[in-house]
């Protein structure tokens, strides 16, 4: 049975590996500082956190998956999430920082309104950022900063802007950086939308759609081995589209295959595996822009 450490609040990790505390809602740790430290298995409550690292535990868990231990990752985690290994009575030095944050703290601020950009926090953490150089640096720094200012200021409503303005940034800034790693997997991944539409066929030549359904994103993400979120992301980088989209042009196209070759609406719904026709005629018309009874016709006149 897992042993873990809760984190109700932003200190509790800190407090555990023997960091000082400076604020009640807000932690930032140098693991630089602390020497060799035993591994927690942490369990965040309404926390969220940033690890910027330049290791991290070998065998280390972040949810069902492996840590990834390149030099210069970030991993985000938010709120229910698990993350860390469990102490094996081995001790270790870890070199980067780490910041912890209440989600009470945030309330009210930009952050809500933009945390349904923030797909990181969702990300596997195979999918973490690899950060270059420059913006470890640039992620450090912040951390600094925002130690030098809950150390040296006692909270209140102006120091408490700041610091919140300062966790947007390095949001923001993590989002910049994901968006740069994007694109170079845009081109280490030039055939990601190939082996999309791969999946797709194989889907439907599996005869899956008779027990699923339509094929769902997240399916897909699955067999290309990524979380929903980050394949989301990568597919917009590459494409420009969600894969929803591309979800939607598929069935669309292999729709109008089926009608051309003489199935009728109803059968070309039941193949694809729509669960009443009316939403196959729905989802046509929408997508394809006429009917697919009208469809038909106009294949008749030309």
């Amino acid at each position: 049975m897992n042993d873990y450490l809760y984190l109700s609040h932003a200190n509790d990790y800190a407090q555990s590996v023997g960091a000082e505390t400076y604020h009640p809602m807000v932690s930032v740790v140098h693991f630089d500082e602390l020497g060799p430290i035993a591994h927690t298995l942490n369990k965040m409550g309404d926390v969220y956190a940033f690890f910027v690292q330049d290791n991290f535990p070998e065998g280390g868990k972040y949810g069902m998956g492996d840590y990834d231990t390149s030099k210069g990752s970030l991993v985000a985690v938010s709120p229910g999430q698990i993350v860390g290994k469990e102490d094996d009575g081995t001790r270790e030095v870890y070199h980067g920082w780490t910041l912890h944050f209440e989600a009470e703290f945030m309330r009210g601020t930009a952050f809500e309104q933009r945390l349904h950009d923030y797909h990181y926090f969702s990300y596997n953490v195979n999918e973490a950022l690899h950060t270059t150089e420059g913006e470890k640096q640039l992620l450090w720094q912040l951390m600094w900063m925002i130690r030098r200012l809950i150390q040296h200021r006692r909270p209140s409503p102006q120091t408490d802007r700041i610091l919140q303005d300062y966790i947007l940034l390095i949001c923001d800034y993590a989002l910049l950086f994901y968006q740069r790693q994007f694109q170079d997997a845009a081109h280490l991944q030039g055939d990601l939308l190939s082996r999309f539409q791969r999946v797709l066929a194989d889907y439907y030549e599996r005869g899956l759609q008779r027990q699923h359904g339509l094929p769902n994103v997240k399916y897909c993400a699955s067999e290309l081995c990524l979380s929903p979120s980050y394949f989301g992301d990568v597919v917009r980088s590459v494409s420009g589209d969600s894969p929803m989209q591309v979800i939607q042009r598929f069935l669309v196209d292999r729709a109008k295959s089926l009608l051309v070759s003489g199935l009728t609406a109803t059968q070309t719904s039941a193949t694809l595996g729509f669960e009443y026709p009316q939403h196959f005629t729905r989802f046509f018309k929408k997508h394809a822009g006429l009917q697919p009874s009208k469809y038909i016709a106009s294949l008749k006149k030309s």
